[in-house]
């Protein structure tokens, strides 16, 4: 298994999400983010923000040399190659990126805040961190992916997500 040490959570609810899932990885890929793990595709029930449909969701471990804020820049950048336009708090998007934590640094930034504030709250999130990250243990809270899901209130709808084929 691949050495955890930076972690992403992607997430896509318009248009068409699997490819802005994938598209999202491959710009990732050409600013120097290299996915060392691939968590299953979730689809999910939105959490918080606007009436909206079902999200794909899925986490990813990552090598770079990027520094976390210059990480934070390329998400960001990518986001807006998809086309994510930023409007109301949680509301609908082409393409999400998070860092989830970046090592055991732990920082509190007016732009970044390490490990993800949220994290820790958020089913799809953790269902797929504990697919690729089992032995990750959060740096404030001391709990692995498992140990944080059994903890949750958050009871939202997180499906192993698979295309429909339509029939010919």
């Amino acid at each position: 298994m691949p050495d955890p040490s930076i972690a992403l959570a992607l997430g896509s609810n318009l248009g068409d999400r699997e490819a802005h899932l994938e598209r999202g990885l491959a710009s990732l890929r050409t600013r120097g983010v290299e996915t060392l793990a691939k968590s299953a595709i979730y689809e999910t029930e939105p959490v918080g923000g606007p009436p909206q449909g079902p999200y794909l969701n899925l986490v990813v471990l990552v090598r770079t040399d990027l520094g976390p804020e210059e990480l934070l820049r390329a998400a960001l950048a990518v986001e807006a190659e998809r086309g994510r336009v930023r409007t109301v708090r949680d509301a609908p998007r082409t393409l999400d990126i998070d860092i989830l934590f970046y090592g055991d640094l732990v920082r509190r930034l007016p732009s970044l805040v390490l490990p993800h504030p949220r994290l820790h709250e958020r089913r799809f999130v953790l269902v797929p961190l504990a697919e690729v990250a089992p032995d990750w243990r959060h740096p404030i809270l001391g709990y692995s992916p498992a140990e944080l899901l059994a903890r949750l209130a958050d009871r939202s709808a997180v499906e192993r997500w698979s295309r429909t084929v339509p029939a010919r």
